[in-house]
């Protein structure tokens, strides 16, 4: 598969994979701070912004998209950040393709299970009835209903987009999403060892990464680091500055 992406900077290359119901656009910030130092390729996973939809969601096709990422753009050891979601996919491909990259940054998620058949946000998106939406603070009071932070129902909202006919749709392959959400939540799909050097960032606030979690990851990522920052899940949107210069510290050593 073909994924949309965005390019920015040059130097040393990082590739950034968003998360569940993300996209590229949600990167932009932290794509610019790390741009000076950096070449930034933000990518939209499938079914998410403006790549390509598809019946296959799960972490075996995540990770055949970004090998053919790659080598579509003969990008050479790059540093892989991925957010919750697009840490699980940059976990496994660590794993699958040892040598395609450099370095590993993983934003708040384990590698283990997690139960997301009940998400809560899954549900809000789908009580939205964007074939008769009129404006998106119509959409933001029924999402309400479900999600009470109302930063995260703005990140949820950029999903939407106004279609020439009226009314909206998602950008997001929604229907899939929903059908193939159990495949998210599932344990690392590759087995073995990751051996060069990786950083998980959690949120304090956030219970994604556990205390009792970090003796898989050393197993699987002996050569890691934990940081910890005064945020929620959405660690890089939170404090952007904050994020962006530990990375690069971290990157620096």
């Amino acid at each position: 598969m073909k994924l949309f992406f965005r390019e920015l900077g040059e130097g040393e290359p990082i590739i950034i994979l968003h998360g569940l119901f993300g996209s590229s656009d949600n990167w932009l910030t932290q794509a610019k701070l790390f741009g000076p130092r950096f070449k930034v390729y933000s990518v939209d996973q499938r079914n998410h912004g403006q790549s390509p939809h598809n019946d296959a969601f799960d972490y075996q096709s995540m990770v055949n998209d970004l090998k053919e990422f790659i080598e579509d753009h003969q990008i050479k050891d790059p540093v892989i950040i991925g957010h919750s979601m697009g840490g699980k996919a940059a976990m496994n491909f660590a794993l699958a393709h040892p040598d395609m990259l450099s370095k590993l940054i993983i934003v708040d998620i384990s590698p283990r299970e997690y139960n997301l058949e009940h998400y809560t946000i899954l549900e809000g998106l789908k009580a939205i009835p964007v074939d008769s939406l009129t404006s998106r603070n119509e959409a933001d009071e029924i999402l309400a209903g479900h999600v009470s932070d109302p930063d995260v129902r703005q990140f949820l909202l950029k999903n939407l987009q106004r279609k020439s006919t009226g009314g909206f749709s998602w950008k997001i392959n929604l229907p899939v999403i929903g059908e193939k959400l159990s495949n998210i939540g599932v344990d690392l799909q590759y087995r073995g060892q990751f051996t060069k050097p990786t950083l998980f960032i959690r949120g304090a606030n956030s219970n994604y990464v556990r205390d009792e979690d970090w003796k898989r990851i050393t197993e699987i990522f002996p050569d890691a680091e934990l940081e910890t920052m005064n945020t929620g899940h959405w660690v890089q949107a939170e404090q952007p500055q904050a994020f962006a210069e530990k990375v690069m510290q971290w990157l620096s050593k």
